[in-house]
């Protein structure tokens, strides 16, 4: 007789692999739903922003070129972004912006130094900065008084932008007697400028020399009368009142 065959029992499956990706899966949905509704929600959006440290700049112009508005989402832009946006603002030098959840963003700005004044072809005063940027003087702000003020220079004046930077680099305390710089360019130095002191000095030097010259122009401004300072290749005084002879001083030129 044939022998009969006993069927093979089928194993069971593991349950734990199949309830493991549901338990998955609902946790992901989870994970989804709640991102819907956290980017729907108010907590997702812009409340408010803040503006600080500008002065020339107005806040309505930083704010429209940041790109940023109430109520637009709060990770739709990095900072990274604005950062590079309020940049392009020649009187902008650095600027930070501190995202703080939920909703809110600081921006401060700082601008470039005030290094002079002009005054501009409608007769307001404007400003200067190291940039080289002119922009007008707010009237709730005050003028720094120990600045110098600009005379006959061009707007479009290359060298004016090299001054202002220049003038960045010199200590206050070493320009708060130059009252006033004027464009004076020569074929050996185009670059020359006339200065006038408010202790009634006329100065001769170039930009490039400038920083290099004017502690020599301190220390003269401080030891003698009035004059005409050269500072070129060879430093010179020439007072404008001779000495009288019958001091026993001869008139002459300080190398």
């Amino acid at each position: 007789m044939p022998k009969s065959q006993i069927p093979v029992l089928k194993k069971n499956r593991p349950k734990g692999n199949t309830s493991r990706k549901i338990v998955l899966i609902l946790l992901l949905l989870f994970i989804v739903l709640l991102a819907v509704l956290f980017f729907r929600s108010s907590m997702s959006r812009i409340s408010s922003i803040e503006i600080t440290g500008n002065v020339y700049t107005t806040t309505s112009e930083l704010l429209e070129k940041s790109g940023l508005k109430e109520g637009d989402q709060f990770f739709g832009t990095s900072s990274a972004e604005v950062i590079e946006r309020l940049k392009t603002f020649k009187a902008v030098a650095n600027v930070t912006v501190d995202k703080q959840f939920p909703g809110i963003i600081h921006i401060k700005v700082q601008e470039y130094p005030t290094v002079a004044y002009e005054l501009g072809a409608d007769g307001t005063l404007q400003a200067i900065l190291a940039s080289g940027t002119s922009l007008n003087v707010p009237a709730n702000i005050g003028v720094a008084v120990e600045k110098p003020i600009l005379t006959q220079w061009k707007a479009d004046d290359p060298l004016k932008e090299q001054l202002s930077e220049t003038l960045a680099t010199i200590p206050n305390e070493l320009t708060t007697d130059i009252s006033e710089i004027i464009p004076n360019p020569t074929p050996s130095f185009p670059d020359q400028i006339r200065l006038y002191t408010k202790s009634q000095f006329e100065v001769i030097t170039t930009i490039s020399k400038l920083p290099d010259k004017v502690e020599y122009l301190n220390q003269v401004i401080e030891t003698e009368r009035p004059g005409k300072i050269t500072m070129l290749e060879a430093d010179t005084y020439v007072p404008f009142i001779a000495d009288d002879p019958e001091d026993g001083e001869e008139p002459g030129a300080t190398p």
